[in-house]
């Protein structure tokens, strides 16, 4: 595993022991407070900012994190972040706004489920750097994809 932690990064070897063992697709701790997810991409995210959940100075831990995945992680307040699979772009968001980061496989991008091209939710945040912004734009694009019946959510790291 590669490995950017500052003394005292902890919580994260327990958040991905049970994202592992647990079979979730993301977990996030705060204190007492534990949000975990099995929901593919970024909808668990989506859901828990709209839910206001406050987990600001926590801890997460999550399958696959692209840039989209990254500015949601920075909107929450995130102190920490393990990445499974991690892009290259959601690392320089993390390293960007002094998120501590640690990972199993950094990839170049993340790919659409098909295989065709980029995530959709990647696409949405290419020009994107605000993660506010991020959030609304990305609301906008589940939605949209949602109702159009195609791919929801992106979970592939471009193969080597």
């Amino acid at each position: 595993m590669s490995e950017e932690r500052a003394a005292g990064a902890d919580m994260l070897p327990a958040l991905r022991a049970r994202l592992e063992a647990e079979g979730l697709t993301c977990i996030v701790r705060c204190g007492d407070k534990v949000l975990t997810g099995t929901q593919r991409g970024i909808r668990p995210l989506l859901d828990w900012i709209a839910q206001g959940e406050d987990v600001a100075g926590g801890a997460a831990a999550d399958r696959i994190v692209g840039k989209a995945a990254a500015l949601l992680y920075v909107l929450m307040g995130m102190r920490e972040v393990y990445a499974g699979v991690l892009s290259e772009s959601g690392l320089a968001v993390l390293r960007g706004h002094g998120v501590r980061v640690c990972y199993g496989e950094l990839t170049p991008r993340i790919i659409n489920r098909a295989g065709t091209g980029l995530c959709p939710m990647e696409e949405t945040v290419l020009a994107v750097s605000d993660p506010a912004e991020a959030y609304a734009a990305l609301r906008r694009t589940a939605q949209r994809l949602a109702e159009g019946g195609a791919p929801r959510t992106c979970a592939e790291p471009e193969q080597k």
